[in-house]
């Protein structure tokens, strides 16, 4: 090996170097910005209003009418689990989307998860539990056979 092996070499150990620096800075920034990320859903009745946090922590519930009080404590319960379940999701997509500009971050993140599991893939048991969530995807899972047996 001559010294200009050595020296290619050198610079592409400090230009993996300079891109490994950079993706740190952005997850660095990546990182404190999920830690901001909220999700705020509103009853449709406009009863009441919760807010999660980016960890899926009620951040705040606020009862905007009275109405609560005259509600069975079954359906208050499936009011607010409904609208608690809707904001993780909402959290959870929020947090998917900047990934992807992170360019090769994505497949780093694959490589390091038992499995090589997308990320979309890691996240469906968040998504799954959004009011509403099964019926969608039979009815897209109807369309898609539909598609295949008519195509």
């Amino acid at each position: 090996m001559d010294s200009t092996d050595d020296a290619s070499g050198s610079e592409h150990v400090q230009e993996v170097m300079a891109r490994v620096r950079e993706h740190q800075a952005k997850l660095q920034q990546l990182r404190k910005e999920y830690m901001e990320v909220t999700a705020e859903v509103t009853s449709k009745d406009r009863m009441v209003t919760v807010k999660v946090g980016a960890q899926g922590q009620v951040v705040s519930m606020t009862f905007h009418t009275t109405v609560y009080q005259s509600m069975a404590p079954t359906q208050l319960a499936t009011v607010l689990t409904d609208l608690l379940n809707e904001a993780r999701a909402q959290v959870g997509e929020k947090l998917t989307k900047p990934v992807g500009q992170l360019g090769g971050v994505q497949d780093l993140l694959r490589l390091a998860v038992p499995g090589g599991a997308e990320l979309h893939t890691m996240l469906e048991p968040l998504r799954s539990m959004r009011p509403g969530y099964a019926e969608a995807e039979a009815k897209k899972n109807r369309n898609k056979k539909q598609e295949e047996f008519s195509g």
